[in-house]
């Protein structure tokens, strides 16, 4: 069996990082940043704010996705295919997202979108072309909202495959709302 770091239990977490896994959907994802000691919290806030962001669900799925193939993150890749099909993103482009070398065959948007994830997480530095373009499109600050997220995802996929986290084998119910993964729910229905 590959190395791997095991998902912690409730007994080897702190309280309050007990307290914030009840509030927020079961994901291996989650239970494995409570395992660092301090980190869920601030993962949780700044995922909320990434996901809080002026950035539509579509585009911000498809950023996602292009991240999680240029990572070869498969736990972001599942996760983020279901929540992109809830936000409108086809079948045909997840396909396309995930195969096309650059990404050519969605709309000049997406595919600029795409352009971002790709020398980002494969270049770490965006080229002037593409930032010129993002800035063009969206503004400085709606610019900065993208860079934020692919750099927020590269993260998260670094850390995913890095510990080696694996899927759950259902998803969670409830787990379909795009910014409740990253911001805690008040109380879960299930007590």
């Amino acid at each position: 069996m590959p190395p791997r770091i095991p998902l912690p239990t409730d007994d080897e977490l702190a309280p309050e990082d007990r307290e914030l896994l009840r509030k927020v959907p079961p994901l291996n994802v989650f239970r494995m940043v409570a395992g660092t000691r301090r980190g869920l919290r601030p993962f949780l806030q700044l995922g909320g704010a990434v996901l809080s962001s002026s950035l539509d669900p579509r585009r911000r799925e498809i950023a996602v996705l292009r991240v999680a193939h240029a990572t070869g993150a498969g736990y972001e890749r599942a996760q983020h295919e279901r929540l992109a099909r809830n936000a409108g993103v086809t079948d045909q482009e997840i396909n396309a997202i995930a195969t096309e070398e650059p990404v050519s065959s969605l709309d000049e948007e997406a595919n600029l979108i795409c352009r971002v994830a790709d020398e980002m997480s494969r270049e770490v530095r965006l080229s002037d072309d593409a930032l010129e373009q993002i800035i063009d499109r969206y503004g400085p600050r709606e610019a900065a909202e993208v860079i934020l997220l692919v750099s927020y995802y590269n993260m998260v996929s670094r850390f995913l495959e890095s510990t080696r986290v694996e899927l759950e084998e259902e998803p969670p119910s409830g787990w379909q709302a795009l910014g409740s993964a990253a911001q805690p729910r008040q109380q879960r229905s299930d007590g």
